[in-house]
């Protein structure tokens, strides 16, 4: 059903005065579940509407319990690009994904298929986004800086988090639906997590796409750095385990491309965050190896500084 979910969100979303109080007012009423937004202006004046949505388990520890808790994070510079852009933009596919997963979730723990542990969902609403000029096409920008973004949408609950978001303005991914990155931890890129390509398996019915990542790709927008996105952002702000899953294209795609957003592609996303937190929340999925990563950090230490701008700054 996570198809049916991602339609009605992506219809939700696709309105040039969509607003952070349209998306909490569909999760009002509905059990075993908060939700709130704050709007933030940026330094140009602009604004967004950071989205937080808690999906309670039963044995979560918003109610005092002991399950893992599991973040989701939809990661974008904007849902639109008006007055340039009409439409939704292939760079809020992210948003959609975490809104829909946040959505089914709800419904799901409304008819008696509540989860063990706590899930939070972050995102941001903004359908006016600047685009910005990257090689090799243009991106989405934001009314907020990344820091800032980061504040607002990784939270000191989660204990591991998806990323997920629009990657399909790059040469370097040639495939249509859905990859995931290695899990990325206090500066250290670890290998991938063998739950996480299970459980990707079994969603999509196929082998398991990865996408490579760079040591550019962890440190902090902001450092004047290349990089291939924003999807792992949130490891720079975090010492939890993070894993970046890719909405992705064979083609290179702006992300203030309008028409590019495919919905089976965002229910793939769904689908896969849905099962891993199932998984996660009952203690049946690691996203690293514990021994194996404290192993690294007495042969080589600390990676932190990779979380911060460099130069003679300290984690």
């Amino acid at each position: 059903m996570s198809l049916k979910y991602t339609m009605e969100m992506m219809e939700l979303l696709d309105e040039a005065y969509i607003n952070g109080q349209k998306v909490v007012n569909i999760f009002k009423g509905l059990p075993h579940c908060e939700s709130s937004f704050e709007t933030v202006v940026g330094a140009t004046g602009a604004s967004t509407d950071f989205i937080k949505i808690l999906i309670k388990g039963t044995n979560g520890k918003s109610d005092g319990g002991s399950a893992p808790t599991m973040g989701i994070v939809g990661r974008l510079g904007g849902l639109g690009a008006r007055p340039s852009r009409i439409g939704s933009v292939s760079d809020g596919d992210g948003a959609i994904a975490a809104i829909t997963a946040a959505f089914k979730l709800v419904n799901m723990a409304s008819n008696g298929d509540r989860l063990p542990g706590d899930v939070y969902v972050t995102t941001h609403i903004c359908p006016d986004a600047p685009i910005e000029p990257h090689e090799p096409v243009d991106f989405m920008g934001s009314p907020v800086d990344m820091m800032e973004m980061n504040r607002h949408e990784v939270l000191e609950e989660m204990e591991a988090i998806l990323s997920i978001d629009t990657t399909k303005g790059n040469k370097i991914i040639n495939h249509l639906g859905i990859a995931i990155s290695p899990t990325v931890k206090e500066g250290y890129i670890l290998r991938f997590s063998d739950d996480l390509l299970r459980i990707m398996e079994m969603t999509t019915g196929d082998f398991p796409v990865t996408f490579g990542v760079t040591m550019q790709d962890i440190t902090p927008y902001g450092n004047g750095l290349y990089h291939l996105n924003s999807i792992l952002q949130p490891s720079v702000a975090t010492d939890v385990p993070v894993v970046g899953v890719a909405i992705t294209a064979k083609s290179a795609v702006p992300g203030c491309g309008t028409g590019a957003s495919r919905e089976v592609d965002i229910a793939e996303a769904v689908r896969f965050a849905i099962e891993v937190a199932k998984e996660y929340t009952r203690g049946k999925c690691e996203f690293y190896n514990k021994d194996e990563f404290v192993k690294l950090k007495e042969l080589y230490g600390s990676m932190k500084k990779l979380q911060t701008l460099g130069g003679s700054q300290t984690s």
